[in-house]
């Protein structure tokens, strides 16, 4: 328990900052048994009794949930020896509910969830305190919903990296009074507004100085890459003069990209991302990608897995940081982190961070795009 305490102090995790946003011991086995980190994003059934439960989303709105957080957390209650059960909701809000009874049930103690939409996460929030169980909101904020804690990187600041690097390339390709369009994650995900947020303080200066032109500006539902490609297709027949496209991340960016290669535009229109993604940080080697955010996951797996193991034990640390539900008014504990720009100039550092298989990115088609940035020799 204290090496935990500790952990998250040396991580500098434990801060002393007040932020306010949308303001301007058991069995080491899984699931004290089998629940593998298997690459559909966790188990689909709930194992064991007693421990950690954790409900990702889904499977198609990011790699990570599908790869990358299943297998960091499990990674952290493996190395903490306690009981855990990893399942995925996939897309299912109704699921997401009975996955979180079913834990309760069978009396797991602390709850690590990624909500859906607030109501179904208020749900399970709910569901929880009135049995005592405490309940952490990972990488999603559940509006509304009263959470224990709040792990997250800094979304905010997330949108302002993608607006400034927006703006550096446009500099770049010397682009004056560009159309920006602006496709924006889901409606329903509080992380949306707040990277939203974030490009718009930025974006917005430009626009009201003449300097920008505000294009299009829409939501994708469920962050639906399909429905996202869609809607920018339409978006470049009623604005055949896009100059640059704001899209909150790589999946996103990538339908965009898709798009704009169509119309032989790829590579002429700056488009941003999110998640550093294989396929986002493809789309930079070859020039079709302005840049795309990286966030650490397994940093932001690890301090959840560290908060949710003392809670398990019953320590309740204290995190000096909070951020501001817009809806309730309440001040959750935030676990802040600190996300970081990528461009063609710093892929490297992502790869050098073992986030991605060198191999993978740096295939065939690919190799030649890779040396030429240094990714590899």
């Amino acid at each position: 328990m204290r090496k935990s305490l500790l952990a998250l102090v040396a991580a500098g995790l434990l801060t002393t900052a007040t932020l306010t946003a949308c303001d301007d011991g058991g069995d080491t086995d899984a699931a004290g048994g089998n629940a593998p980190a298997t690459t559909n994003g966790g188990s689909e059934e709930v194992t064991g009794e007693g421990g950690i439960g954790v409900i990702l989303p889904d499977t198609k709105s990011s790699q990570r949930w599908k790869s990358d957080d299943n297998r960091y957390l499990e990674a952290a209650f493996k190395k903490a020896g306690v009981k855990y059960s990893i399942v995925n909701a996939e897309g299912d809000k109704e699921q997401f509910k009975r996955l979180a009874e079913t834990m309760l049930d069978k009396g797991f103690k602390v709850l690590v969830i990624v909500s859906l939409d607030s109501i179904s996460g208020k749900a399970v929030i709910d569901n929880a305190h009135s049995r005592g169980v405490p309940v952490i909101d990972y990488d999603r904020l559940t509006l509304n919903g009263a959470a224990d804690y709040y792990v997250s990187f800094d979304n905010e600041a997330v949108g302002q990296l993608q607006a400034k690097e927006l703006l550096n390339c446009l500099k770049e390709k010397k682009v004056s009074n560009a159309v920006v369009a602006e496709l924006n994650g889901s409606p329903t995900d509080n992380n949306a507004t707040l990277f939203k947020n974030g490009y718009d303080t930025v974006l917005s200066a430009r626009y009201d100085a003449a300097q920008l032109i505000k294009g299009p500006d829409q939501w994708v539902p469920d962050w639906d890459n399909d429905e996202g490609r869609e809607m920018f297709s339409l978006m470049l027949k009623q604005y055949p003069n896009i100059g640059g496209v704001l899209a909150a991340n790589d999946g996103l960016g990538n339908s965009a990209i898709e798009v704009l290669r169509e119309k032989k535009l790829n590579g002429k229109v700056p488009v941003t991302g999110q998640d550093a993604t294989t396929q986002g940080l493809q789309n930079i080697l070859v020039g079709d990608q302005c840049m795309t955010v990286y966030k650490d996951v397994k940093q932001e797996a690890d301090a959840a897995a560290g908060l949710a193991i003392n809670l398990f034990n019953g320590v309740k640390p204290g995190l000096k940081d909070k951020l501001k539900d817009p809806e309730s008014g309440l001040y959750i504990p935030f676990l802040r982190l600190l996300p970081k720009a990528i461009t063609i100039k710093n892929v490297k550092d992502v790869v050098d961070a073992g986030f991605v298989d060198v191999d993978t990115l740096c295939n065939a088609k690919y190799k030649k795009a890779c040396q030429q940035a240094k990714v590899i020799g």
